[in-house]
């Protein structure tokens, strides 16, 4: 099998685990910021127990770490900001906020990776726009805010994912989780002070939301957080975010027949989907058609660059 089209599968197994996250996020009664910083602790408690990850903290230059670090912040913003909107409005809406990545994306990933612009990015990006509008049409009015804190959490996702893909091929990617969840319970932890919540900051779960959360730590977190990493040695961000808008679908899919939120939301909510899952299927469309349009003896050399890219 191709390494593309593997790491292909790869993304789309992990957004498929992905859409549990938001069911996850409602049913676990916590607020956004206890169950992000239980989350990544116990993920971060679970690597440190394994000698593969010792061994590369070791091994890697403390310029790296530092920088694995940094993005580890940005996760940290993305995953309290995603679970802020879903407490804010529901599992389906936080979902969908994030198809918003690939507009900040095109922007973002070409500054950060140092490459050409591209324009049909931009267009594709763009045309999840229309989408997201007719959501926001279709949700009741105490849930905009919820929504606006969705699209900060798109934008952070934008950020970390075009970070990491510039270093994803300088660590092992069991060791660069670690440092990144790592980081960003700590960054939780002093943060934590200046955020208004009720009650402690870091209240123990209950057995029901204990429970959950290991659910969602190892199956929601551990496993596609390290899988999409290796996943992405091989996609571009933007590809890879555009695959990452279908967790919106599965997300809504799970939310109708697990939570019945089918009746907080209108049609106006479901046709935005669809123009997102449009634009979803139009990615990988036209880059199939730009690299039919080469040049043969311009192939090899091109496609190996994708794959890096």
């Amino acid at each position: 099998m191709p390494p593309i089209t593997k790491a292909r599968l790869q993304i789309h197994f992990c957004v498929l685990l992905w859409g549990f996250t938001a069911i996850l996020g409602k049913l676990i009664t916590l607020p956004a910021l206890p169950l992000v910083w239980w989350r990544m602790l116990v993920v971060v408690a679970a690597l440190l127990l394994m000698p593969k990850v010792w061994r590369g903290l070791r091994a890697m230059p403390a310029r790296l770490i530092w920088a694995y670090a940094g993005i580890g912040v940005l996760v940290s913003l993305h995953w309290l900001t995603f679970y802020a909107a879903i407490k804010l409005s529901n599992a389906s809406v936080g979902a969908t906020c994030i198809a918003l990545g690939p507009v900040f994306l095109a922007f973002i990933e070409p500054w950060i990776a140092k490459r050409r612009f591209d324009p049909r990015e931009l267009m594709i990006g763009v045309a999840v726009v229309p989408g997201v509008m007719m959501v926001v049409g279709g949700v009741p009015h105490g849930m905009r805010l919820g929504i606006a804190v969705g699209v900060l959490s798109a934008l952070f996702v934008a950020l970390f994912g075009s970070l990491n893909k510039r270093l994803v091929e300088h660590g092992d990617p069991l060791t660069v989780t670690c440092i990144e969840l790592g980081t960003g319970t700590l960054f939780l932890t002093a943060l934590a002070p200046l955020l208004p919540h009720a009650g402690p900051a870091f209240m123990l779960p209950d057995l029901h939301d204990a429970l959950l959360l290991l659910a969602l730590s190892f199956g929601c977190t551990l496993l596609p957080f390290t899988l999409a990493l290796v996943a992405l040695r091989h996609m571009s961000a933007f590809g890879t975010q555009m695959v990452t808008n279908l967790e919106p679908v599965y997300a809504i899919v799970l939310a109708i027949v697990l939570l019945g939120e089918q009746h907080e939301l209108d049609h106006w909510f479901y046709a935005g989907v669809a123009v997102i899952l449009a634009a979803v299927f139009a990615h990988p469309l036209l880059n199939r058609r730009q690299r039919s349009t080469k040049q043969p003896e311009l192939l090899g050399t091109t496609e190996s660059h994708s794959i890096v890219d």
